[in-house]
């Protein structure tokens, strides 16, 4: 259950000064659950989508003068972070009660209490006005296409409701990022085909990953009547859909570095990233998804640190972009 903070209060007479809280400890208690918060959301798993969006800017920057616009790389980030912790918490706050109910999902934060459905809610009003500051401080643009990009975030945790195909949901709302990375820097539409292939490539990557990460819940998902590709059509299934969705990634990504001009240094990363997804499918079978975490925290995050730093590398030392 939420905690109630009102019963610590109750507790205590306001009038006697040796049982009031102390400062320390009040502040601590603050930071205990600005903590929690943070774990609720995973800020961590931030790094996951941030290198696409700097991908993103920094070839938009290339393409557009060749030097790196610092203050826009921050707004960039701010807006990144924002929007995922807003998404995080939503998805956290309607998810609750189905959380409640999965033995992998029972010691959330929201489910334990460790985190009250009010300080849940106010986090994700804050990060979402941070989200649509940092889009308004970008360009009009941005501002304008911000409430576009938060729709597929609120629908997402609904979609496990009326679809079997939620993961869907997911990648179009990763998508977002490389496409409003790109929008930030130039301001308009116009020339932003390159970074439309790298968010459909983003978005089929999280998207297939996500098909291999509910098969943990495939067998509780059909108990509790929440929708899934695991769940309807079985593991096997879902992970054979996962591998065709990463292959398509594969091939937006080489098509993206072709259009763009890149060298042999992203080719290179291109190919540890191959053996990256290869290394991700191997692992992780319809009879043993013991090593799931494992492919989510090493391949997938080899995967977007990999490509974005390969790809720095080409655009310094072969393409001139200048800080």
């Amino acid at each position: 259950m939420p905690v109630d903070d009102s019963r610590d209060l109750a507790l205590s007479a306001p009038d006697s000064p040796s049982s009031s809280p102390s400062a320390p400890a009040e502040s601590a208690r603050s930071r205990g659950r600005v903590r929690a918060f943070l774990d609720l959301v995973a800020i961590e798993h931030s790094v996951f989508a941030l290198p696409f969006a700097f991908l993103s800017a920094l070839t938009a920057m290339q393409v557009n003068g060749g030097r790196v616009r610092w203050w826009d790389l921050l707004l960039i980030t701010v807006a990144m972070v924002g929007a995922r912790t807003f998404a995080m918490a939503a998805n956290r706050i309607l998810d609750r009660q189905i959380d409640a109910r999965n033995p992998r999902t029972a010691g959330r934060e929201l489910v334990t209490g460790a985190v009250s459905v009010r300080t849940a809610w106010t986090g994700a009003a804050v990060a979402l006005v941070v989200f649509l500051a940092a889009a308004a401080l970008l360009n009009p643009l941005c501002l304008v296409l911000a409430p576009l990009a938060v729709v597929p975030l609120v629908v997402y945790p609904y979609g496990k409701r009326f679809t079997n195909w939620p993961h869907a949901i997911l990648a179009i709302a990763q998508a977002v990022g490389p496409v409003g990375a790109w929008l930030a820097v130039t301001g308009t539409l116009d020339g932003s085909w390159p970074a439309w292939l790298l968010g459909a490539a983003v978005g089929l990557w999280i998207g297939g990953f996500d098909l291999i990460y509910a098969c943990q819940d495939s067998e509780i998902d059909k108990e509790i009547g929440v929708h899934s590709v695991p769940a309807r059509y079985g593991r096997r299934f879902a992970l054979h859909a996962s591998t065709v969705a990463h292959v398509v990634t594969f091939g937006l990504f080489v098509w993206f570095g072709a259009l763009v001009g890149f060298g042999w240094l992203w080719w290179v990363g291109l190919a540890l990233t191959a053996v990256a997804f290869a290394y991700q499918h191997l692992v992780v079978t319809p009879t043993d998804l013991s090593k799931v975490n494992r492919a989510f925290f090493t391949a997938n995050g080899f995967v977007g640190i990999a490509l974005f730093v390969f790809a720095l590398l080409d655009l310094v030392i072969r393409l001139g972009l200048r800080p």
